[in-house]
């Protein structure tokens, strides 16, 4: 029940109708045109005869906002939040809670340094454990960032997938490298995608690649193979 003022699912956040909003614990998330842009190459829907294609054209989003690089509790909060959905959607076998499979990072830090940020990339470990993975975004500048440094894509995380960019030609594209830290790359140059207030609009950088890598982790969930 929005805006109620009570807890009613029991999940420890009040209000968390339309998601949550790490800075001021609310379930305001707005319309930001970075994240309307992310989502749309995620999941905008598909065969319908209208505006753009995600990679996923039927999935559920949980919007988390608020959240800044610089500041690492922030992250931590922002990262809480679907790994407790996950949590008791385990516990529950899925009565409650939600089943997110990955989180998309579209968000970092030019330069930094694991080693100032330790709980932020063990936080990759945690999701990882329960069954989410995650994508991050590199750098849009074209540096090694095996040796400048890079979060959160310098993390060592098994559950974590670090994403540079790709030209239309699938050559990368003036984003960060490296052999170590960079899992591979997608398209992220001249992307067409959805913009706020129902309008569309195209955009270039890592941005753009990792959403495609995380609409195709989550399409590969939904396929009917047991094994997986």
């Amino acid at each position: 029940i929005p805006d109620d003022g009570i807890d009613n699912d029991g999940n420890g956040y009040v209000d968390a109708y339309l998601g949550w909003n790490v800075s001021n614990e609310t379930d305001e998330i707005g319309f930001g045109r970075h994240g309307t842009t992310v989502s749309g190459m995620i999941g905008a829907k598909g065969n319908n005869s209208m505006g753009v294609t995600g990679v996923n054209w039927d999935v559920k989003l949980m919007v988390v906002r608020g959240q800044t690089a610089a500041n690492e509790a922030s992250v931590i909060a922002a990262y809480t939040y679907p790994l407790k959905m996950r949590k008791r959607y385990n516990e529950t076998f899925g009565e409650e809670g939600a089943f997110v499979v990955v989180t998309n990072a579209s968000w970092g830090l030019d330069e930094g340094d694991p080693e100032d940020s330790p709980l932020w990339c063990a936080m990759y470990d945690s999701l990882g454990v329960h069954g989410i993975l995650s994508v991050g975004a590199t750098t849009n500048s074209d540096v090694n960032v095996d040796a400048v440094g890079d979060l959160p894509t310098t993390c060592t995380s098994d559950y974590f997938i670090g994403v540079t960019m790709t030209n239309n030609v699938d050559v990368r594209f003036g984003a960060g490298f490296g052999t170590t830290s960079i899992d591979l790359a997608a398209p992220g140059d001249g992307s067409r995608t959805t913009s706020p207030t129902n309008a569309y609009g195209s955009g270039t950088g890592t941005s753009f690649a990792a959403p495609v890598v995380s609409g195709a982790i989550a399409l590969t969930y939904s396929a009917p193979c047991s094994e997986f």
